[in-house]
């Protein structure tokens, strides 16, 4: 047997032959292994949220496929990734590090169950200061200073200086399959507007006056911007009080969001296009005659009805299929093909988004839980204004939406790009 030569590189105590390589050093996965695949592996190929094929869930995912050969790393394609510089796509990692993996490849890839790779931090885009942002964080402030959340439980809401109320009913977190074909999708805790969001409650953010709202009283609501007046009356005749509040853009809907957060104290934005199917499908799939739940083509006379006069759903939701569709968070893309966790589609481009529920003009084809429809230029045809305007969709009489409240507080900067798709001026 040769002589054993022990080398010390980057903190790693390496021991090789002098005549023949033999390693001697055991590496250990969790203290050796596991923090290199976490700096440098876990955000595209964490479990559950990877963004490719190999998850890095385990040894026995590793072998799958060949990614990993155990006992032989130059035939490991995982290994010899890193070689080649294509992963990480951040760049090479250390020469110490290399010899890591390289050995514990050698020596078997023994990883132990018990030992689970760290969940990698969620980037939020970092937000150029303005008085935009600023005023996001006095929200936030406004937020977390109000102790008074109470229990997981349902709730009402009477929006301050009015006699306009909504109710919230609480959305277990869980795990459910999503879309076609499925993937797993799971979800933390939130609650959800019992109702469609109505016009009683929608003219308020319209109308300052409506809300009794005086010029100078809250700065954090003063900063938020409104929509302007409409050419013509939006309801289209079809109902005000009681009925849900249409037309509005996904920037319209998400600013109402924002200014409700700001008067109530409590954080409220649209629901992910994954949070909507979840609360639509209540721990099942919607059951029974159809009428006795919606209002579409065959039974809604031409026109929407008052929200909450159908059976509401196995938690308290009413309307989730038919009466208008509703507006989600998510840009339309293909789904992943992976399990994901709190999944979010953040818009790129001003079309599509994601709405949901089908509406009173549809057939019953189209009021299912899973059915995606996606929004369109054609939707402001008939808007005169050149540009066409950020607030209105003017063709979408049967578009409207409902909001969530998480049960986590979200940072200022997740808060911002919640309330702020960025892509509103590319619809004009």
């Amino acid at each position: 047997m040769g002589r054993i030569v022990s080398l010390t590189v980057g903190g790693w105590l390496l021991a090789v032959a002098a005549c023949g390589a033999e390693t001697t050093h055991k590496i250990d996965f969790g203290r050796d292994v596991a923090p290199i695949l976490e700096q440098y592996c876990v955000e595209c190929h964490y479990a559950g949220t990877s963004s490719s094929g190999l998850q890095l869930n385990g040894r026995k995912e590793l072998l799958k496929g060949g990614s990993v050969v155990a006992g032989n790393p130059a035939k490991s394609f995982f290994y010899n990734c890193m070689v080649d510089g294509w992963m990480p796509p951040s760049g090479k990692i250390e020469e110490a590090q290399f010899a890591v993996v390289r050995d514990w490849i050698a020596e078997g890839a023994v990883w132990p169950d018990d030992v689970v790779l760290k969940k990698p931090e969620k980037k939020v885009e970092a937000v150029a200061p303005s008085a935009e942002i600023e005023n996001v964080k006095r929200i936030r402030e406004r937020i977390a200073a109000d102790k008074t959340s109470g229990a997981f439980a349902p709730y009402r809401v009477t929006i301050p200086h009015t006699t306009v109320s909504f109710e919230m009913a609480p959305i277990p977190a869980g795990e459910f399959a999503m879309g076609q074909p499925p993937h797993r999708v799971r979800l933390d805790a939130f609650w959800m507007q019992t109702h469609e969001v109505t016009w009683d409650e929608f003219h308020l953010f319209m109308f300052a006056k409506e809300a009794n709202e005086k010029a100078g009283e809250d700065k954090a609501v003063d900063a938020i911007s409104r929509p302007t007046h409409p050419y013509v009356e939006m309801s289209f005749g079809m109902g005000i009080n009681g009925f849900p509040a249409i037309s509005m853009t996904q920037h319209g809907a998400n600013k109402y969001a924002e200014w409700l957060s700001a008067k109530t104290g409590q954080f409220y934005r649209l629901p992910t296009e994954a949070e909507w199917e979840y609360a639509c499908r209540a721990g099942g799939k919607p059951s029974g005659p159809l009428g006795d739940i919606a209002w579409y083509a065959d039974n809604s006379t031409g026109k929407y009805q008052r929200v909450g006069t159908k059976k509401p759903n196995a938690w308290g939701l009413y309307d989730m299929l038919g009466n208008v569709s509703e507006w989600t968070l998510d840009q339309e893309a293909p789904y992943s093909t992976e399990a994901e966790i709190n999944p979010w589609v953040a818009p790129k481009t001003a079309y599509p988004i994601a709405v949901r529920g089908g509406n009173w003009s549809d057939p019953a084809a189209n009021l299912t839980c899973e059915a995606r429809l996606g929004s369109d230029a054609s939707w402001k045809q008939q808007d005169p204004q050149l540009p066409k305007s950020i607030w209105y969709e003017t063709d979408a009489p049967w578009l409207g939406f409902r909001l969530v409240r998480p049960v986590k507080l979200p940072s200022a900067e997740e808060m911002y790009h919640y309330w702020n798709n960025r892509v509103e001026h590319d619809e004009q």
